[in-house]
């Protein structure tokens, strides 16, 4: 038997009854064509999992008996908060969808001195948005937060000193072409020193495409930031953010 559908319910489910409204119900009624007695997988957001069977359609809500739950977890054992300042257009929705498959905890969009995005709140809610139909698809019953956008002094300073802060920064080697590289000379961290590197509650930092200046590195250095050397090629904002969290998540078997 295949597996029933999942559905996101933007209000806590409680007692024996759930209402669907807004995209969820138009997907369910008008895409799906489900009707009375299809069954379904509910979450809320609060990690629990819903077996639900439809019971009314309307127009543009559905009404749901609930008929069983269960607390499913399906986070990783670590807790990663991903700073990043967005690349542009679809770019953001792909990096989106694929932090929350690999099971980031928050995403706080950096304002940077090259970035090349600034999300307005119309922009933030499309990919919110984006949380949601991924959370549906690779099955995490809490949805990842996607924090206001920060400045990059504000977020580099704030972060915890205790927790693990992982800055991903090239080597000057091979990339003279890009002055801020070769005039940085703080110490880096090897991909081969991320066990040392990754205990407990992580936080990341991605720059725009041009990189982080030599300024604002410097600012991450002072504050106890360590920099991550990611290799020779040159990785855009999304490629760069997935393979460090991947690389963190990975470790010690934290998928």
């Amino acid at each position: 038997m295949p597996a029933a559908d999942r559905y996101f319910c933007d209000s806590p489910i409680r007692g024996d009854k759930a209402v669907l409204a807004g995209a969820e119900a138009h997907h369910l009624i008008h895409v799906m064509r489900a009707g009375p007695g299809t069954r379904v997988i509910l979450f809320d957001g609060t990690g629990w999992e819903y077996s639900a069977q439809v019971e009314a359609v309307g127009r543009a809500e559905a009404t749901l008996a609930v008929l069983d739950r269960h607390q499913v977890d399906r986070e990783l054992p670590v807790e990663i908060r991903l700073g990043v300042s967005l690349p542009k257009g679809d770019r953001q929705k792909w990096l989106v969808e694929k932090a929350v498959e690999l099971g980031v905890a928050g995403i706080i969009p950096l304002k940077t001195s090259r970035s090349v995005a600034q999300p307005v709140e119309q922009a933030l809610a499309r990919l919110q948005r984006g949380v949601i139909e991924a959370s549906k698809q690779c099955g995490r019953n809490r949805l990842m937060e996607i924090s206001e956008p920060q400045e990059w002094a504000d977020f580099a300073i704030a972060a915890p000193a205790a927790c693990d802060r992982l800055l991903a920064h090239p080597d000057s080697v091979g990339r003279a072409s890009n002055s801020s590289h070769s005039r940085s000379r703080e110490p880096r961290q090897g991909l081969a020193d991320l066990a040392a590197a990754s205990r407990g509650p992580v936080y990341l930092a991605i720059g725009p495409e041009g990189g982080f200046t030599a300024d604002e590195v410097a600012l991450a250095t002072s504050a106890g930031w360590r920099q991550v050397d990611l290799g020779r090629r040159t990785l855009r904002i999304e490629t760069a953010a997935i393979l460090l969290v991947a690389l963190v998540s990975s470790v010690g078997g934290r998928w």
